[in-house]
């Protein structure tokens, strides 16, 4: 059941910039209230388009500590986050697995590049690496009181 669920995952899932190159790994702080890097940075050219990773709903697509920030929610209550991003989607719409969603903005703060994205995985309140979804990262097995 578990190889099912993770097969369905990572065929559900892809890339939010093409080509990847992270630069700067998920790293999670050891409590949730401690300094950390939740998500993975990926470089790529200023004005890139940001594609939705997987099939979901805009969550969120505005302005956050003036960066523009693009959420989506997805099936099993997972939310992607993809940042700093110039969205091209509203409030409420349905996008689909590689569809655009925006364009990377310049300056990134960590980043040695011109231009990276900062991409995110949540479930509930924990944070994820985003590249578990592709079958990349790390796995973490929860108790199932956790998982929710």
């Amino acid at each position: 059941m578990l190889r099912l669920l993770i097969l369905l995952v990572v065929s559900s899932f892809g890339w939010p910039v093409a080509p990847p190159a992270v630069v700067r790994p998920f790293d999670p702080p050891a409590q949730p209230w401690l300094a950390g890097h939740r998500g993975v940075d990926i470089a790529a050219p200023p004005s890139a388009v940001i594609r939705s990773a997987g099939a979901g709903i805009v969550l969120f697509a505005g302005t956050v500590a003036g960066r523009g920030v693009v959420s989506v929610g997805h099936a099993g209550g997972l939310r992607t986050t993809y940042e700093p991003v110039t969205a091209s989607v509203k409030l409420g719409a349905l996008v689909g697995q590689g569809d655009p969603i925006g364009r990377l903005e310049a300056g990134h703060r960590g980043c040695a590049q011109a231009a990276c994205l900062h991409w995110g995985l949540r479930r509930g309140p924990l944070y994820l690496d985003p590249l578990a979804l592709l079958g990349l990262g790390r796995v973490r097995l929860l108790p199932l009181d956790q998982a929710r």
